[in-house]
Protein backbone atom coordinates (compact mmCIF):
# COMPACT_ATOMS: atom_id res chain seq x y z
CA UNK A 1 0.00 0.00 0.00
CA UNK A 2 1.39 2.58 -1.11
CA UNK A 3 1.10 6.91 -0.89
CA UNK A 4 -1.63 6.57 -3.59
CA UNK A 5 -3.63 3.91 -2.06
CA UNK A 6 -3.91 5.28 1.44
CA UNK A 7 -4.28 8.87 -0.10
CA UNK A 8 -7.25 7.46 -2.09
CA UNK A 9 -8.83 5.92 0.87
CA UNK A 10 -8.72 8.33 3.37
CA UNK A 11 -9.84 10.96 0.70
CA UNK A 12 -13.33 11.96 2.19
CA UNK A 13 -12.95 10.08 4.92
CA UNK A 14 -14.34 11.09 8.25
CA UNK A 15 -11.68 11.16 11.10
CA UNK A 16 -11.64 11.85 15.01
CA UNK A 17 -8.55 12.43 16.44
CA UNK A 18 -7.90 13.01 19.79
CA UNK A 19 -4.84 14.83 20.96
CA UNK A 20 -4.58 15.97 17.91
CA UNK A 21 -2.88 19.16 19.26
CA UNK A 22 0.17 17.38 20.22
CA UNK A 23 3.36 16.52 18.30
CA UNK A 24 2.40 13.33 16.69
CA UNK A 25 -1.11 14.12 16.60
CA UNK A 26 -0.05 17.53 14.91
CA UNK A 27 1.66 15.54 12.25
CA UNK A 28 -1.33 13.05 11.84
CA UNK A 29 -3.66 15.70 10.85
CA UNK A 30 -1.17 17.32 8.45
CA UNK A 31 -1.21 14.30 6.65
CA UNK A 32 -4.77 13.30 6.20
CA UNK A 33 -5.45 17.27 5.45
CA UNK A 34 -3.08 17.06 2.53
CA UNK A 35 -5.68 13.73 1.77
CA UNK A 36 -8.46 15.85 1.61
CA UNK A 37 -9.69 14.29 4.82
CA UNK A 38 -12.44 15.92 7.13
CA UNK A 39 -11.01 16.06 10.26
CA UNK A 40 -12.13 16.95 13.68
CA UNK A 41 -9.82 17.07 16.59
CA UNK A 42 -10.74 16.56 20.41
CA UNK A 43 -8.16 17.47 22.77
CA UNK A 44 -6.51 19.82 25.27
CA UNK A 45 -4.58 23.36 24.57
CA UNK A 46 -1.06 22.55 23.16
CA UNK A 47 1.41 21.91 26.41
CA UNK A 48 4.38 24.14 24.94
CA UNK A 49 5.06 27.37 23.50
CA UNK A 50 6.11 26.86 20.53
CA UNK A 51 4.60 24.34 19.37
CA UNK A 52 3.03 22.28 15.80
CA UNK A 53 -0.73 22.82 16.29
CA UNK A 54 0.20 26.52 15.79
CA UNK A 55 2.92 26.82 13.79
CA UNK A 56 0.22 24.95 11.02
CA UNK A 57 -2.28 26.80 11.80
CA UNK A 58 -4.49 23.69 12.02
CA UNK A 59 -6.91 25.14 13.91
CA UNK A 60 -8.01 26.58 10.90
CA UNK A 61 -8.81 23.36 8.80
CA UNK A 62 -10.51 21.17 11.12
CA UNK A 63 -13.45 20.76 13.39
CA UNK A 64 -11.49 21.49 16.74
CA UNK A 65 -12.61 20.94 20.19
CA UNK A 66 -11.17 21.46 23.44
CA UNK A 67 -11.83 18.69 25.32
CA UNK A 68 -10.62 16.62 28.25
CA UNK A 69 -10.83 12.80 27.25
CA UNK A 70 -11.80 12.17 30.73
CA UNK A 71 -14.76 13.90 30.25
CA UNK A 72 -16.50 10.69 28.40
CA UNK A 73 -20.41 13.06 28.19
CA UNK A 74 -18.54 15.50 26.24
CA UNK A 75 -16.48 13.46 24.12
CA UNK A 76 -19.64 11.27 23.33
CA UNK A 77 -21.67 13.86 22.24
CA UNK A 78 -18.95 15.33 19.96
CA UNK A 79 -18.59 11.66 18.27
CA UNK A 80 -22.04 11.29 17.61
CA UNK A 81 -22.58 14.82 16.37
CA UNK A 82 -19.63 14.32 13.59
CA UNK A 83 -20.41 10.21 12.75
CA UNK A 84 -16.67 9.27 12.57
CA UNK A 85 -15.58 6.44 10.19
CA UNK A 86 -12.40 5.99 11.64
CA UNK A 87 -11.03 7.24 15.27
CA UNK A 88 -6.90 6.93 16.12
CA UNK A 89 -6.52 8.07 19.74
CA UNK A 90 -3.27 9.83 20.61
CA UNK A 91 -4.10 11.78 23.35
CA UNK A 92 -2.33 11.24 26.86
CA UNK A 93 0.30 12.31 29.31
CA UNK A 94 2.94 11.39 27.60
CA UNK A 95 6.17 11.63 29.42
CA UNK A 96 7.88 9.53 31.94
CA UNK A 97 9.51 11.92 34.51
CA UNK A 98 6.39 13.99 34.72
CA UNK A 99 4.17 10.60 35.62
CA UNK A 100 6.53 10.53 38.89
CA UNK A 101 5.36 13.94 39.50
CA UNK A 102 1.41 13.33 38.75
CA UNK A 103 0.65 9.91 38.70
CA UNK A 104 -2.77 10.11 39.37
CA UNK A 105 -3.33 12.03 36.56
CA UNK A 106 -1.25 10.41 33.93
CA UNK A 107 -3.29 7.42 34.79
CA UNK A 108 -6.70 8.80 34.29
CA UNK A 109 -5.86 9.99 31.59
CA UNK A 110 -4.02 7.35 29.49
CA UNK A 111 -6.67 4.76 31.52
CA UNK A 112 -9.66 6.20 32.26
CA UNK A 113 -9.34 8.10 28.93
CA UNK A 114 -8.68 5.12 26.55
CA UNK A 115 -11.53 3.11 27.84
CA UNK A 116 -13.80 6.65 27.49
CA UNK A 117 -12.82 6.01 23.90
CA UNK A 118 -12.96 2.25 23.38
CA UNK A 119 -16.18 2.93 24.94
CA UNK A 120 -17.22 5.12 22.27
CA UNK A 121 -16.30 3.51 19.24
CA UNK A 122 -17.83 0.23 20.90
CA UNK A 123 -21.30 2.60 21.70
CA UNK A 124 -21.51 4.22 18.58
CA UNK A 125 -20.58 0.95 16.03
CA UNK A 126 -17.43 3.15 14.69
CA UNK A 127 -15.94 1.26 12.27
CA UNK A 128 -12.12 0.75 13.28
CA UNK A 129 -10.58 2.55 16.03
CA UNK A 130 -6.29 3.11 16.75
CA UNK A 131 -5.76 3.20 20.22
CA UNK A 132 -1.46 4.73 20.59
CA UNK A 133 0.42 3.76 23.12
CA UNK A 134 3.80 3.08 23.50
CA UNK A 135 6.84 0.75 22.97
CA UNK A 136 7.41 1.29 26.65
CA UNK A 137 4.53 -0.98 27.74
CA UNK A 138 6.53 -4.33 27.80
CA UNK A 139 7.85 -5.42 31.55
CA UNK A 140 11.43 -3.45 32.09
CA UNK A 141 13.57 -7.20 31.78
CA UNK A 142 17.39 -4.57 31.03
CA UNK A 143 18.17 -7.09 28.45
CA UNK A 144 19.39 -6.70 24.93
CA UNK A 145 16.54 -8.09 22.95
CA UNK A 146 14.22 -6.80 21.02
CA UNK A 147 9.86 -7.10 22.26
CA UNK A 148 7.81 -8.55 20.08
CA UNK A 149 3.81 -8.18 20.68
CA UNK A 150 3.13 -10.90 22.69
CA UNK A 151 5.99 -10.54 25.59
CA UNK A 152 5.21 -9.89 28.69
CA UNK A 153 3.36 -6.75 29.45
CA UNK A 154 4.54 -4.23 32.77
CA UNK A 155 6.10 -0.91 33.00
CA UNK A 156 8.15 0.55 35.58
CA UNK A 157 7.34 3.94 35.88
CA UNK A 158 3.29 5.39 35.93
CA UNK A 159 3.90 6.47 32.39
CA UNK A 160 4.68 3.04 31.00
CA UNK A 161 2.07 1.20 33.36
CA UNK A 162 -0.34 3.64 32.66
CA UNK A 163 0.00 2.58 29.05
CA UNK A 164 0.52 -1.40 29.46
CA UNK A 165 -3.22 -0.86 31.56
CA UNK A 166 -4.53 0.86 28.48
CA UNK A 167 -3.20 -1.92 26.17
CA UNK A 168 -4.61 -4.20 28.02
CA UNK A 169 -8.00 -2.52 28.30
CA UNK A 170 -8.01 -2.94 24.31
CA UNK A 171 -7.54 -6.57 24.62
CA UNK A 172 -10.21 -6.51 26.61
CA UNK A 173 -12.40 -5.10 24.73
CA UNK A 174 -11.75 -6.65 21.34
CA UNK A 175 -12.13 -10.18 23.73
CA UNK A 176 -15.19 -9.33 24.77
CA UNK A 177 -17.19 -6.86 22.55
CA UNK A 178 -15.37 -7.44 19.09
CA UNK A 179 -14.73 -10.87 18.63
CA UNK A 180 -15.57 -12.23 15.09
CA UNK A 181 -16.89 -15.01 17.14
CA UNK A 182 -19.47 -13.74 19.36
CA UNK A 183 -20.91 -11.66 16.12
CA UNK A 184 -21.66 -13.60 13.12
CA UNK A 185 -22.89 -10.96 11.40
CA UNK A 186 -19.36 -9.01 12.02
CA UNK A 187 -21.38 -5.32 12.16
CA UNK A 188 -18.98 -4.70 15.00
CA UNK A 189 -15.95 -2.04 15.51
CA UNK A 190 -12.36 -3.65 14.80
CA UNK A 191 -9.81 -2.09 16.95
CA UNK A 192 -5.80 -1.79 17.50
CA UNK A 193 -3.16 -0.76 19.61
CA UNK A 194 -0.12 0.53 18.01
CA UNK A 195 3.53 0.81 19.47
CA UNK A 196 5.75 2.75 18.04
CA UNK A 197 9.48 3.67 19.12
CA UNK A 198 11.26 6.65 20.44
CA UNK A 199 9.67 8.94 17.98
CA UNK A 200 11.50 12.68 16.39
CA UNK A 201 10.47 15.11 14.27
CA UNK A 202 9.98 18.77 13.31
CA UNK A 203 7.52 20.59 15.62
CA UNK A 204 8.34 18.92 19.15
CA UNK A 205 9.38 20.88 22.00
CA UNK A 206 8.22 18.48 25.17
CA UNK A 207 11.02 18.82 28.17
CA UNK A 208 12.77 15.64 28.53
CA UNK A 209 12.95 14.39 25.01
CA UNK A 210 16.72 14.26 23.72
CA UNK A 211 15.95 16.37 20.45
CA UNK A 212 13.52 18.97 21.58
CA UNK A 213 16.57 19.46 24.62
CA UNK A 214 19.10 19.38 21.95
CA UNK A 215 17.02 22.08 20.03
CA UNK A 216 16.75 24.31 23.01
CA UNK A 217 20.46 23.95 24.27
CA UNK A 218 21.98 24.56 20.93
CA UNK A 219 18.80 27.04 19.34
CA UNK A 220 17.68 28.98 22.07
CA UNK A 221 19.70 29.15 25.13
CA UNK A 222 22.92 29.00 22.76
CA UNK A 223 24.70 26.44 25.82
CA UNK A 224 25.73 22.73 26.65
CA UNK A 225 23.16 20.22 25.88
CA UNK A 226 23.11 18.17 29.55
CA UNK A 227 21.97 14.37 28.90
CA UNK A 228 21.18 12.11 32.03
CA UNK A 229 21.62 8.53 30.52
CA UNK A 230 24.18 8.46 27.83
CA UNK A 231 24.23 4.97 27.66
CA UNK A 232 20.18 4.24 27.37
CA UNK A 233 19.44 2.62 24.06
CA UNK A 234 16.26 3.47 22.46
CA UNK A 235 14.62 2.63 18.51
CA UNK A 236 14.99 6.47 17.37
CA UNK A 237 12.55 6.77 14.14
CA UNK A 238 11.25 9.73 12.15
CA UNK A 239 7.87 10.09 13.00
CA UNK A 240 6.27 9.58 9.93
CA UNK A 241 7.43 6.29 9.82
CA UNK A 242 4.86 4.90 12.71
CA UNK A 243 2.18 7.38 11.63
CA UNK A 244 2.49 5.09 8.47
CA UNK A 245 1.91 2.32 9.85
CA UNK A 246 -1.11 3.91 12.00
CA UNK A 247 -2.88 4.61 8.45
CA UNK A 248 -2.11 1.40 6.46
CA UNK A 249 -3.82 -0.12 9.82
CA UNK A 250 -6.52 1.48 10.44
CA UNK A 251 -7.12 1.23 6.24
CA UNK A 252 -7.26 -2.42 6.62
CA UNK A 253 -9.47 -2.69 9.91
CA UNK A 254 -11.71 -0.21 8.02
CA UNK A 255 -11.77 -2.68 5.24
CA UNK A 256 -12.81 -5.49 7.51
CA UNK A 257 -9.71 -7.08 7.87
CA UNK A 258 -10.13 -9.31 11.45
CA UNK A 259 -6.81 -10.31 11.53
CA UNK A 260 -5.24 -6.68 11.87
CA UNK A 261 -7.25 -6.66 15.38
CA UNK A 262 -4.88 -6.53 18.46
CA UNK A 263 -1.38 -4.85 19.40
CA UNK A 264 1.46 -3.60 16.39
CA UNK A 265 4.99 -2.69 17.07
CA UNK A 266 6.35 -0.12 14.50
CA UNK A 267 10.05 0.71 15.27
CA UNK A 268 13.08 0.77 13.43
CA UNK A 269 15.75 -1.52 11.92
CA UNK A 270 18.12 -3.15 14.41
CA UNK A 271 21.20 -0.52 13.04
CA UNK A 272 18.70 2.28 14.60
CA UNK A 273 18.01 1.43 18.02
CA UNK A 274 21.15 3.76 19.63
CA UNK A 275 22.50 4.98 22.82
CA UNK A 276 21.57 8.11 23.08
CA UNK A 277 25.17 9.56 22.92
CA UNK A 278 25.70 8.36 19.63
CA UNK A 279 22.04 10.11 18.66
CA UNK A 280 23.52 13.25 20.16
CA UNK A 281 26.88 12.76 18.30
CA UNK A 282 25.20 12.71 14.90
CA UNK A 283 23.04 15.62 15.50
CA UNK A 284 26.23 17.76 16.15
CA UNK A 285 27.95 16.71 13.33
CA UNK A 286 25.41 17.40 11.49
CA UNK A 287 24.53 20.65 12.45
CA UNK A 288 28.34 21.50 12.94
CA UNK A 289 27.93 23.00 15.97
CA UNK A 290 27.16 22.33 19.70
CA UNK A 291 28.35 19.96 22.83
CA UNK A 292 27.19 17.94 25.39
CA UNK A 293 28.09 17.34 29.22
CA UNK A 294 26.16 14.04 31.10
CA UNK A 295 24.98 14.81 34.34
CA UNK A 296 22.94 11.07 35.07
CA UNK A 297 20.25 11.14 37.37
CA UNK A 298 18.84 8.26 38.76
CA UNK A 299 16.12 9.64 41.38
CA UNK A 300 13.05 8.77 38.81
CA UNK A 301 14.11 5.35 36.72
CA UNK A 302 13.82 5.44 33.23
CA UNK A 303 14.14 1.67 30.53
CA UNK A 304 18.55 1.20 29.83
CA UNK A 305 17.61 -0.83 26.49
CA UNK A 306 14.62 -0.91 25.00
CA UNK A 307 14.18 -2.09 21.22
CA UNK A 308 11.26 -2.97 19.13
CA UNK A 309 11.03 -6.24 16.79
CA UNK A 310 9.16 -5.08 14.01
CA UNK A 311 8.41 -8.13 12.22
CA UNK A 312 4.93 -8.70 12.39
CA UNK A 313 4.28 -5.43 10.80
CA UNK A 314 6.90 -6.33 8.06
CA UNK A 315 5.32 -9.18 7.31
CA UNK A 316 1.74 -8.81 7.73
CA UNK A 317 0.82 -5.30 7.10
CA UNK A 318 3.63 -4.47 4.30
CA UNK A 319 5.24 -1.47 6.38
CA UNK A 320 8.94 -1.32 6.75
CA UNK A 321 10.83 1.64 7.81
CA UNK A 322 12.41 4.05 4.91
CA UNK A 323 14.77 5.98 7.12
CA UNK A 324 17.85 4.60 8.86
CA UNK A 325 18.51 7.09 12.31
CA UNK A 326 20.96 9.15 10.32
CA UNK A 327 18.25 10.17 7.95
CA UNK A 328 15.58 10.44 10.76
CA UNK A 329 18.12 13.07 12.35
CA UNK A 330 18.96 15.36 9.49
CA UNK A 331 15.27 15.01 8.58
CA UNK A 332 14.28 16.79 12.05
CA UNK A 333 17.26 18.75 12.21
CA UNK A 334 16.58 20.05 8.84
CA UNK A 335 13.03 20.82 10.27
CA UNK A 336 14.31 22.70 13.31
CA UNK A 337 16.87 24.37 11.13
CA UNK A 338 14.15 26.29 8.64
CA UNK A 339 11.94 26.52 11.71
CA UNK A 340 14.59 29.38 13.14
CA UNK A 341 15.69 30.73 9.56
CA UNK A 342 11.90 32.21 9.68
CA UNK A 343 12.51 32.16 5.74
CA UNK A 344 9.95 29.95 4.62
CA UNK A 345 6.07 29.27 5.83
CA UNK A 346 6.46 25.61 7.97
CA UNK A 347 3.20 24.54 6.61
CA UNK A 348 4.42 24.13 3.37
CA UNK A 349 7.32 23.05 4.41
CA UNK A 350 6.11 20.26 6.93
CA UNK A 351 3.89 18.96 3.39
CA UNK A 352 6.98 18.90 1.70
CA UNK A 353 8.34 16.81 3.86
CA UNK A 354 5.44 14.63 4.46
CA UNK A 355 4.86 14.54 0.15
CA UNK A 356 9.18 13.26 -0.20
CA UNK A 357 8.97 10.91 2.81
CA UNK A 358 5.46 8.90 1.22
CA UNK A 359 6.35 9.57 -2.57
CA UNK A 360 10.15 8.34 -2.38
CA UNK A 361 11.50 4.74 -1.54
CA UNK A 362 13.45 3.57 1.31
CA UNK A 363 16.58 5.99 2.10
CA UNK A 364 15.55 8.55 -0.84
CA UNK A 365 13.89 11.12 1.38
CA UNK A 366 16.60 13.18 2.74
CA UNK A 367 18.50 13.43 -1.11
CA UNK A 368 15.94 15.56 -2.57
CA UNK A 369 15.99 17.76 0.26
CA UNK A 370 20.45 17.93 0.66
CA UNK A 371 19.81 19.28 -3.34
CA UNK A 372 17.51 21.97 -2.68
CA UNK A 373 19.34 23.56 0.73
Amino acid sequence: MGKKSLKKFFRGKRILITGHTGFKGAWLTQILLNWDAKICGCALTPNTNPNLFNILNLKDYIEHHQVDIRNFHQLNRIVKKFKPDIIFHLAAQALVRNSYDNPRSTYTTNVIGTINVLEIIRLNNIRAGIIITTDKVYQDLEKNVAFKEDDRLGGYDPYSNSKACADLAVNSHICSFFNFKNNQAGNYPLVASARSGNVIGGGDWNKDRLLPDLIRAFFINNQNLVIRSPDAIRPWQHVLEPLRGYLLLAQSLYEGHTDKMGSWNFGPQNESMLDVVSVVNMAIDFLKKGSFTVSEDSSKHETKILKLDNSKAIHNLKWKPKLNVAKAIRETLLWYKTFYSNKIDMQAYTTRQINRYFNTGKGECLDAEKKRS
